[in-house]
């Protein structure tokens, strides 16, 4: 994979010129060795695993050749590209002469961007209606795997249709309209895609909220998007624990009201293996039945069609200010986006059986559960309980059951399967495996390696994925077969994506380099706004670096032009793929009455990724003890929710700070990591003998 010396380095393909040779002749660079796909274990020493000939024969992106002429289009023409993929789907009326419109610079005005904007169209029609009309509606849509081992269900993609009208009939009944907002509190139940695809429909807004967050943390979100109605279902059974989740509906919902905002019904889906309808609390008046009213509706609904920039939903993303995002983004550009990167990062053929772990909770799971693998009529395994419930089996047993080919999860699931030994994947076959992939932050080589020699026994290529809730979809992926793989690399942007790496002044830096990660232009599938918060989208995301759209991470390019995530540069923390502000954990920290200060910073677990540590401070003449500590972490897990609660608790006597009062988290990271020989200098503190009082107590 040596660079041609001949690539003009102004060229803005110049970081993916690199890949000209093709990986079947590209032969290896001196003193590394490489590997390829089938032929041998991929070790410390590989650092090339190629594509077998017989992948790549079948490949929708071939070769490196094939990728370069696809990627050069797509950034000198995107109007061209796009358009040419956009007309494969159905547009009631076709957008007009103008493709898109974009700023990204804030210093020439307010940012914008449209993609196909005029343009009539609806997603659920495309998932739906588009593939029963192409001959599909007796394929299978969606597998769902229950909790238990033995309870499953099957919809073809006509039944799926009936589902999705019932459902979009009823909220029409009640009032619901385009442009209303419907928040969706489900877990991964049949029902979540269905509700999902029914607002879709008649061009309501949806609103997933995962299904873990806390009544807090949901009364936030309702507040902020004042929904007409909430979907939920009365409990779900995760592992051996039932959730309650209605009884956390009732109380975000009270809360809610006593804040101004009330909402008039609660459509709630008897989930009966969790829970039965007479244990469940209930509310006249408001709270309705799914199965007492939504089967009596009509099984065919006209279709809303919707403007290419009309918004088709909100997810909320953590934020450093504490206050949750809400990331709208619209229907057009979005369903082209999803749809494309879905089809080329994972080389989807038609009898591919796909299963991503994610929770429609999170940006994975409407992309890459939902949207992305329908608009390509692909059938989709769905799964209601825990991957390691009732063993660290239950992966592989269900990619046997439904014959899994195309296998997508986070780097914590390889991690914590990796622990639990090789015996719960090998007693498996997993032969019908052909594709994997990995969402939600970096994965590091060792578990690369694992999940690449002993769950895809060294022929699965890895899609290890880069991109973001902002982003809508996949930015930086490899495409299987068309390239060698480096492990624990993203390696090279998807097409219309101009991935670009700056200093701290904006400036961008060539050829082997590391620094933050920012994207020049705009791509189909980029969020339009924070909702109700156009100010705080610009600040987040274009300030810092005027003309790009910063992601918030850091990046290293290699010699080869391979690109590798280096993780958050600011105060939010990737735990097992979900981002948590440390200012969301800090406010809920505070909130305990013991607490007088606390500070958060992520340290690195071996599981999670990320793991969160707290500094506390208590209330003066509070003492220190286990059942205090354990108080902390529970107020933790009821404002925000289980995957937020803090794995280590540091006590803080006092915390340090500048002399103007802003905490040096730099240090407290240094601290926590115990890379105590780094702290840097410490003589802009206020009280530099902290510093030491910590590091005294670091064990306590």
């Amino acid at each position: 994979m040596t660079t041609s010396k001949n690539i003009n380095t102004k060229s803005h393909l110049r970081h993916v010129e690199s890949m000209r040779i093709s990986p079947s002749g590209a032969g290896r660079i001196p003193e590394l060795k490489a590997v390829i796909l089938g032929e041998s274990l991929a070790s410390e020493e590989n650092d090339l695993v190629f594509p077998s000939d017989e992948f790549c024969k079948q490949a929708l992106v071939s070769s490196p050749e094939k990728y370069l002429e696809m990627y050069k289009w797509s950034i000198e023409d995107p109007a061209g590209f796009w358009s040419g993929i956009a007309s494969e789907f159905y547009w009631e009326k076709k957008w007009g002469q103008q493709v898109y419109s974009e700023n990204l610079d804030v210093s020439k005005g307010t940012i914008n961007i449209e993609w196909f904007k005029g343009g009539l169209t609806n997603i659920c029609y495309n998932c739906l209606d588009a593939n029963i009309k192409s001959g599909n509606g007796d394929k299978i849509a969606l597998y769902w795997e229950g909790n238990e081992p033995d309870v499953d269900g099957s919809l073809t993609y006509k039944q799926l249709l009936e589902r999705v009208c019932q459902l979009a009939n009823f909220l029409k009944d009640k009032g619901v309209k385009k442009g209303d907002t419907v928040i969706i509190y489900l877990p991964m139940i049949m029902e979540l895609p269905i509700t999902m695809l029914a607002c879709a429909r008649i061009g309501a807004v949806h609103s997933v909220v995962f299904a873990g967050y806390s009544a807090e943390s949901l009364h936030q979100r309702v507040v902020d998007c004042k929904p007409k109605i909430v979907i939920t279902c009365n409990a779900v059974t995760r592992g051996t624990k039932i959730i309650d989740l209605k009884n956390i509906v009732d109380a975000a919902l009270l809360e809610s009201s006593q804040n101004g905002i009330s909402v008039d019904l609660c459509l709630t889906f008897e989930n009966k293996s969790a829970m039965k309808k007479e244990d469940t609390k209930w509310q006249k008046g408001r709270d309705l039945w799914w199965q007492d009213v939504v089967p009596t509706y009509p099984t065919t609904c006209d279709v809303e069609w919707v403007d290419a920039e009309d918004p088709l939903f909100l997810l909320y993303t953590s934020g450093s200010t504490g206050k949750p995002k809400g990331v709208l983004h619209t229907t057009g550009g979005y369903m082209i986006y999803t749809a494309t990167t879905f089809k080329y990062a994972f080389d989807y053929k038609d009898s591919d059986i796909y299963w991503c772990t994610a929770d429609c909770g999170w940006i994975t799971g409407h992309s890459y559960v939902t949207y992305g693998p329908l608009l390509n009529g692909a059938t989709v395994v769905v799964y209601e309980g825990v991957p390691n419930y009732p063993d660290s089996g239950r992966c592989w047993e269900i990619v046997d059951k439904y014959k899994v080919t195309i296998f997508y999860t986070a780097p914590t699931l390889v991690r914590s399967l990796m622990r639990d030994g090789n015996e719960y994947v090998t007693r498996y076959s997993r032969k019908s495996l052909r594709v994997l992939g990995s969402v939600g932050e970096p994965i590091n080589p060792s578990a690369w390696r694992w999940f690449y020699n002993v769950v895809g026994d060294s022929r699965c290529p890895i899609s290890d994925t880069w991109w973001q809730t902002e982003t809508g979809g996949f930015m930086i992926a490899p495409l299987p077969g068309a390239w060698p793989q480096k492990p624990g690399s993203a390696t090279f942007p998807f097409f219309g994506v101009q991935p670009v790496i700056v200093d701290e002044k904006g400036n961008e830096i060539d050829g082997e380099c590391s620094g933050y990660l920012c994207v020049k232009s705009s791509w189909p599938g980029a969020f339009r706004t924070l909702y109700g918060d156009h100010e705080r989208y610009e600040t987040t995301y274009f300030k810092a670096f005027p003309g790009y759209y910063f992601s918030g991470d850091g990046c290293s390019r290699d010699k080869d032009g391979y690109h590798w995530l280096t993780g958050r540069v600011d105060d939010v923390i990737n735990v097992s793929g979900h981002r948590i502000g440390t200012a969301e954990v800090e406010s809920a920290l505070v909130s305990h009455p013991q607490c007088a200060e606390a500070a958060v910073v992520g340290v690195e677990h071996e599981v999670k990724g990320q793991g969160i540590y707290a500094f506390v401070t208590l209330v003066e003449g509070v003492p220190y003890s286990e059942d205090l500590r354990k108080s902390l972490v529970l107020v933790v897990r009821n404002q925000i929710g289980a995957f937020a609660a803090p794995d280590r608790i540091h006590w803080a006597p006092s915390l340090p700070k500048t002399r103007s009062g802003k905490i040096m988290r730099r240090i407290l990271r240094k601290i926590a990591s115990r890379q105590l020989d780094e702290l840097g200098d410490i003589s802009t503190l206020a009280d530099p003998s902290v510093v030491d009082q910590l590091i005294s107590l670091a064990d306590s």
